[in-house]
């Protein structure tokens, strides 16, 4: 049975986008990189919002064996590897106004329905990912999300768009932290039934 997972940036205020929707205050070093390209290799399925796909789909693109804008010719290593796994997986995008994707071995669903979910998790062998803070948040709210991951950047945002929901009491077990050179802290949590 595959688990669903919550992995995401978060400002040490709580934010994963500032207040013009930008993502790029988050640290993304060749160690940080490395670790978000190590924490794919079990995730079989990306379920998307609309927007985070939009951002993602990028990944489609690039072809890992030929040289990009880098310095020394080819992609890094952990780029190359990141490019594959997620070319590779299946991903569900949820929106209602998206008209079509730009991936292979992705669909698109109108509606969140958490027993989709759940049929979803019981018939998957590998774990799933759920991006976005709204798609996320629903899966909150109906039990379904078994694990976060939190990378806390050292920034304060002041506003933004919340990483988790308001209004939701969800009771969580810190099972393993690291903190990288950047200064940003990985924080693994399970959820407690």
């Amino acid at each position: 049975m595959a688990k669903l997972i919550y992995p995401i940036n978060v400002s040490l205020d709580g934010y994963m986008e500032d207040e013009s929707g930008n993502l790029e205050w988050s640290i993304s070093d060749d160690e940080i990189f490395a670790f978000w390209t190590d924490f794919q290799r079990s995730i079989g399925t990306y379920l998307y919002g609309r927007r985070m796909y939009k951002s993602m789909v990028y990944w489609e693109t690039q072809d890992p064996r030929t040289p990009a804008n880098f310095a020394g010719g080819e992609q890094p290593k952990a780029m190359q590897q990141f490019a594959q796994i997620w070319q590779s997986a299946d991903k569900v995008v949820y929106s209602r106004t998206l008209e079509g994707v730009s991936s292979d071995k992705t669909r698109i669903e109108r509606e969140f329905n958490p027993d989709t979910i759940r049929q979803l998790k019981k018939s998957l062998s590998r774990d799933i990912t759920i991006s976005g803070a709204d798609l996320a948040g629903q899966a909150m709210r109906a039990g379904l999300i078994d694990e976060c991951h939190l990378l806390i950047h050292p920034i304060i945002l002041g506003g933004g768009k919340q990483a988790l929901p308001n209004n939701l009491h969800l009771q969580l077990k810190l099972v393993s932290e690291h903190r990288f050179k950047s200064g940003v802290v990985h924080l693994h949590y399970l959820t407690m039934d």
